[in-house]
This record gives C-alpha cells, sequence and structure tokens, in this order.
C-alpha cells in the first residue's frame, strides 16, 4: 500500500478560502471575456501547481483531486520522471513532424503499444493527438479494410465530439444538440446495463447481435466499436460474457472488433487494458487520456494487416507523435511498470467498492455501487425506484467541491458520480476523500 511522500505541494487537503476564492473568481470573470461560452467549467478554481493528487489553486487552497484530470493524470501529476523526460526532450526538439524528418521516440511508443496491448500478433499503431482523431483513424481503417461501410456502436457510448465522433456519441445534450447532419452509416445496437436491463451477458449479446443482422446486415459491417468500460454513458460495467459473445461474432462475421479504452486504458481498471479482464483480444485498441501523463497523445494499435492496408500517406497529421509527448507516454509506461500501477489500481478498487457498499446499505439514494479497479461509481436514483437522480448528483458534487475534493458527474441521465482518482494517490488521501464523498452523499439523501 501507498503511504505519505514529501511534496512541494503538500500532501493534505486543506481550504483556506470560500470556493472558488476571490483570485479564481477574478481569473474567472476574465475568462468571461474571451473564452466561448460553450466550454463550461464544473469547478471554477484555478490551478498554479499540482503534484501526486493534490491541487493547489491561485488562493492556496489545496484540493484533493479525484478526477485526474478525467482519467489522464493516473500517474499523478508532476511525476519526477515524466517531468526528466519533458525537459530533455525540449531542449533537443520540439518538433519536425514524424512524416517529414522522423524520431525513435515515435518507433518506441509503437514498440510499447504493440507488447502492452492485447494479442500475440504482429501489430502496427499510428499516434495522433486526441481520443477523437484515434477513434476517427479506427472507423477509415476498419472500412477500408474490410470494404464495408457500416459502423456498430452502443447505447450510452461516449467516443468524442468531432463530426464523425458526434454520431458514434449516443448522448445528444450537451454533446450533439443541433450540430448535425452527422455522419452516415452509424448504427446503435443495445448495451448490456446489468443495473437497468437485468439481462446476463449472454441474453445482452443475443438481443444485441439480433438488432445487427437484421437492421444492419452483419455483411455490411466494418466495425464494432464499443468501450469495455462506458465512461461518459456512466461507467456502465458490461455483465461477464457480453464482450467476449460480441467478439466471437466479429470474428465469425469478419467485422473488426475494436475497443475505446481511452477512459479504461493504461492500468486504470485494474489492468493495463479493461478488456483483459474477459481475456478478450480486439482488433484494434484506440488509447489516448492515460497514455502520456498529460501531455496530448493518442493512438491507434491494431493487427498488422488491418493497419498495413491503409494505403501510404492515408493516416497521419503534423502534430501527431509530437516528440515531447512521446517522451512523455514512454516514461509514463516505464511508471506504471517500476510503480506497478496495476496492482495498486486494484488495491484503490477494493477500498472504494467497500466504503461506497457500506455506504449504499445507508442511504437509499444510492442504486448501485459499480467498476473495476481505479475506475469505480456510484448511480444515483429516486429512493424505492430505479429513476435517475441528477439533481442527488449535483448536489453531491458541488458538497465535494466546497470541501476541496473533485468528484465528477457523468451517465446519460447525469446521476453518476464516477471517481477517478490519480493511481499514485496515498491511503491517507483517499481514505479523506472517501470520507467527504460519504458525508456528501449522506447530506444528499
Amino acid at each position: 500500500m501507498v503511504s505519505s511522500i514529501e511534496s512541494s505541494v503538500g500532501i493534505e487537503r486543506k481550504v483556506v478560502t470560500e470556493l472558488p476564492g476571490p483570485k479564481s473568481r477574478a481569473l474567472h470573470e476574465r475568462r468571461r471575456a474571451v473564452v466561448s461560452a460553450g466550454l463550461t467549467v464544473g469547478f471554477p478554481i484555478y490551478i498554479e501547481r499540482a503534484e501526486g493528487a493534490i491541487l493547489r489553486d491561485v488562493d492556496g487552497n489545496q484540493i484533493l483531486d479525484l478526477g485526474s484530470g478525467i482519467a489522464v493524470i493516473s500517474v499523478g501529476h508532476a511525476v519526477p520522471e515524466i517531468i526528466d523526460a519533458v525537459s530533455a526532450q525540449v531542449a533537443a526538439f520540439t518538433h519536425t513532424c514524424f512524416m517529414v524528418t522522423p524520431y525513435e521516440s515515435y518507433v518506441e511508443v509503437c514498440e510499447e503499444l504493440a507488447a502492452v496491448t492485447p494479442g500475440d500478433f504482429a501489430k502496427t499503431s499510428v499516434l495522433i493527438n486526441s481520443g477523437s482523431e484515434a477513434v476517427e483513424n479506427a472507423v477509415k481503417v476498419a472500412r477500408l479494410a474490410t470494404g464495408r461501410q457500416a459502423i456498430v456502436v452502443f447505447d450510452h457510448a461516449y467516443h468524442g465530439r468531432t463530426n464523425l465522433t458526434m454520431a458514434l456519441t449516443a448522448k445528444n445534450m450537451p454533446y450533439k444538440d443541433r450540430f448535425g447532419p452527422f455522419a452516415p452509416e452509424i448504427y446503435r445496437a443495445p448495451m448490456s446495463y446489468p443495473f437497468r436491463d437485468g439481462l446476463s451477458g449472454a441474453e445482452a449479446a443475443e438481443r444485441a447481435i439480433k438488432y445487427i443482422e437484421t437492421q444492419v446486415g452483419a455483411a455490411n459491417v466494418a466495425g464494432l466499436l464499443i468501450e469495455p468500460i462506458q465512461g461518459e454513458g456512466g461507467f456502465v460495467v458490461p455483465a461477464d460474457g457480453f464482450l467476449p459473445a460480441l467478439s466471437a461474432w466479429t470474428t465469425k462475421n469478419g467485422v473488426v472488433f475494436i475497443a475505446d479504452e481511452i477512459q479504461s486504458g493504461f492500468c486504470r481498471s485494474g489492468d493495463w487494458f479493461a478488456v483483459n479482464h474477459e481475456g478478450v483480444v480486439p482488433d484494434m485498441v484506440v488509447t489516448a487520456k492515460g497514455l502520456a501523463g498529460g501531455m496530448p497523445l493518442a493512438a491507434l494499435t491494431g493487427r498488422a494487416e488491418l493497419m498495413n492496408a491503409v494505403h501510404e500517406g492515408g493516416l497521419g497529421g503534423t502534430f501527431g507523435g509530437n516528440p515531447v509527448a512521446a517522451a512523455a507516454a514512454l516514461a509514463t509506461i516505464k511508471t506504471m511498470r517500476d510503480r506497478n500501477l496495476v496492482a495498486r489500481a486494484r488495491e484503490i478498487g477494493e477500498v472504494v467498492l467497500s466504503k461506497l457498499r457500506s455506504l449504499q446499505q445507508d442511504v437509499a439514494i444510492i442504486g448501485e455501487v459499480r467498476g473495476r479497479g481505479a475506475m469505480i461509481a456510484m448511480e444515483l436514483v429516486v429512493p424505492g425506484t430505479k429513476d435517475p437522480n441528477a439533481a442527488a448528483a449535483k448536489a453531491v458534487v458541488n458538497y465535494c467541491n466546497q470541501q476541496g475534493v473533485i468528484a465528477l458527474v457523468c451517465g446519460t441521465y447525469g446521476n453518476v458520480i464516477r471517481l477517478l482518482p490519480p493511481l499514485v494517490i496515498t491511503d491517507e488521501q483517499l481514505a479523506d476523500g472517501l470520507g467527504v464523498v460519504a458525508a456528501a452523499v449522506r447530506s444528499a439523501g
């Protein structure tokens, strides 16, 4: 277990002003004048420094981060190994464009991805800038390699905000509303959502496959794209057997199985990738978020015969695989191995699940506690029903924020509290944060 560590920021949550404080409020007023109103902020405190699991704002408050920048800072803030790697790369060169004059670190990241992603077959990768871009490239490759056009996605899915990925994403508001028309040949199948559908994995898979075969046609499907644990859609963990059944169906029908591991990948779920929990081996994996310790980097990794089917020049982008981000990714992956963050994620999950399931016995607004590793959520409901309770979720997050703890809302119905602590969070910090979350839930309930 991880104990207290030295920190120049401080290792304890400490609230010294009202939140947001006066300097943050002043900055927020400046923001209103120059930043689009379409870009919202959940907790308008302005950060000047961070380390480990603590953020320090401009007013001197020390905030406990249970969100990790939406699963990005899995290795924690200000990791010395990443700082050293990035600093050295910035001093060497910051950009040449890999498509013009390449460099070794891009190749090294692709070697690491080939080694760590599921499957013992030959794999190649392309590095890009964001999760949405990785998903778009996955669709491009699947369509080209199969000669088909249809892409199957699932209820409650979130895959991004670009035009194509908005079509792939399920939820209308705020992601899609009035932004269309969207890309065609996207079909949405029913997801396994045990809390709401009560189906076994086999039953849910049979339902989804029947939909695909009758309303799309297996021979028309280029790729099946799924989050092994849904992120923005509510941390929905499909029933055991659902993913393996879909994977078997794709293999039988020549469909590319694409795992969106953007939020669940790189140790977050208690394994390197969430598909590993059921031994599913995707044809392609999309990654981002936790890959590069906070630097903007994403990747598409897949079977070499699929990835290499693309004509020369068909993949790429000016900033893709930027050398600074690549250096950060190499240091991040090494840190995950050296600190055994897979095991730490499992430890965190055991502690959080135990605490929240005990709380569930006392508070009627908790409909379900679910998740894997350090990717845990509570779905809040109207007591005595399964009706979504978005008001309670908002109240819980507001309470946590006022106490100096970051927690996040997600879910199709806005009623799920998700916890994504850095995997280097100390036992003391985790206990403190869970105490605040428990008090928030009791207050809302």
